[in-house]
């Protein structure tokens, strides 16, 4: 029998404390109490993946130990437990995006098969040789290569929102971009560089009033703010779970029904046919049509309890902490001689409420190159990231190779901040 004790929602006991207690929400990610190099673990990249909550670990493990059989195909009671456990979780991520059905959440392996998926199937439909789609200048490679291979199978152009020195995407040139030959516009909602959350409302409400479709990319917003996919009224949104507090190997495509039922299978196989025969197959209804073979059925139910556990602590506290930890680190950070902080400065970003910069800093300090910083901050016990973070055309409109970058998450601390800016101090004097 699956314990139940491990599908209860721990998040919520936190929640019903009154205050945001990060000292509590560590207690649950026991890896941040480990050593690198014989210093406590600082670990910021969490722009590239997060930790996991124990409750989601015991969760996949329970399932493993107690639920596993392959789902939707057996009649047997394991199978049909694991179904309906899978089952349920496409309705904890409705109800987390706020999608009209379940028919309109697909399961994925993340981010990156989600818009593969959609590149290729809207391409195969809607896409005609001389057509058009839009991008941004600050995308990841995941928003970007999937369009540039689908144009150039069918011909069709790409073309590109350009930004401010500051990452402000220019409203003023996507009024001009949108035209008659536009068939899809991919933007992402938060810069996983700058940190730039860009207005994606307007953009879709822009490309809506010439009837084009929207795919927003959600991967970095989700774990730091709510996200209403029907108050967005995007078209497409895509995300990951590694990135949210849940398990590697899954992600979500959301999709409006009315789009979906257009477009053609993305992979053949099991589960997304509905009749086969040597002459002609029939396919399954949504969201099956998207899902061919057996999923990581393990993997959603551990995404859906990262996503409990999340809406447990509440988006609106997670993304106060958050606000309050970034804005603390820029004030630190630009005390620190020769720093170069990218993106909108401190004195641009609005209120906690309404946030226009996520909790992501990239940064360089006078001509230490960033893979010295990062590599030196690491032997400090400081995880960070650096490179061109999957957006190299971002980083030439920048001007630059490539950056170090401190993303963060809801069991950051402003101790930790202060570790960060005394290694990079540290580094800076060896330079």
């Amino acid at each position: 029998m699956v314990n139940s004790k491990l599908f209860r929602n721990f998040a919520l006991e936190k929640e019903r404390n009154g205050m945001y207690d990060v000292k509590k929400v560590r207690e649950d990610f026991p890896i941040l109490t480990r050593e690198v190099y014989g210093r406590p673990l600082v670990y910021l990249d969490n722009g590239a993946t997060t930790q996991k909550p124990r409750q989601v670990v015991e969760a996949m493990v329970d399932e493993y130990y107690n639920v596993n059989a392959n789902v939707h195909r057996g009649v047997h009671f394991l199978s049909q437990q694991a179904t309906d456990l899978h089952e349920a979780s496409r309705e904890t991520v409705r109800g987390f995006l706020n999608a009209q059905s379940t028919s309109e959440i697909l399961f994925t392996r993340g981010t990156t098969e989600s818009i593969n998926l959609l590149a290729f199937s809207f391409g195969e439909a809607m896409v005609k040789e001389g057509d058009e789609v839009v991008v941004s200048t600050m995308e990841h490679h995941s928003n970007l290569v999937p369009w540039q291979m689908m144009c150039e199978r069918k011909g069709a152009h790409l073309r590109v929102i350009p930004m401010t020195d500051e990452g402000v995407l220019r409203m003023d040139a996507l009024e001009e971009l949108l035209t008659e030959r536009t068939r899809i516009v991919c933007v992402t909602q938060m810069s996983n560089v700058l940190g730039t959350v860009n207005p994606v409302k307007d953009i879709i409400r822009m490309a809506h009033e010439r009837e084009i479709p929207v795919l927003v990319d959600g991967a970095q917003s989700v774990p730091h703010m709510r996200v209403d996919v029907q108050d967005l009224d995007c078209d497409f949104f895509a995300f990951s779970g590694h990135k949210v507090y849940g398990p590697t190997g899954v992600g979500v495509l959301y999709g409006k029904e009315e789009w979906l039922d257009r477009l053609p299978p993305y992979q053949g196989g099991g589960e997304m046919i509905q009749t086969v025969s040597f002459e002609k197959t029939t396919y399954n209804g949504l969201p099956y049509k998207f899902e061919a073979g057996t999923p990581d059925y393990v993997a959603t139910h551990g995404l859906a309890k990262a996503l409990d556990y999340v809406r447990g602590l509440g988006m609106e506290q997670i993304e106060a902490h958050e606000q309050e930890l970034m804005r603390y680190a820029l004030e630190r950070l630009e005390g620190i001689e020769g720093m170069r902080i990218f993106g909108l400065p401190l004195t641009s970003c609005s209120s906690p409420l309404a946030p226009n910069r996520g909790a992501v800093i990239s940064f360089l300090v006078g001509n230490i190159h960033h893979l010295d910083m990062g590599t030196l901050l690491d032997r400090l016990g400081i995880a960070v990231r650096t490179g061109h973070h999957c957006a190299e055309p971002l980083m030439r409109r920048l001007g630059i190779e490539g950056t170090v970058r401190a993303s963060f998450a809801l069991y950051n601390t402003k101790e930790e901040v202060d570790v960060l800016v005394e290694g990079i101090e540290r580094v800076r004097r060896m330079f």
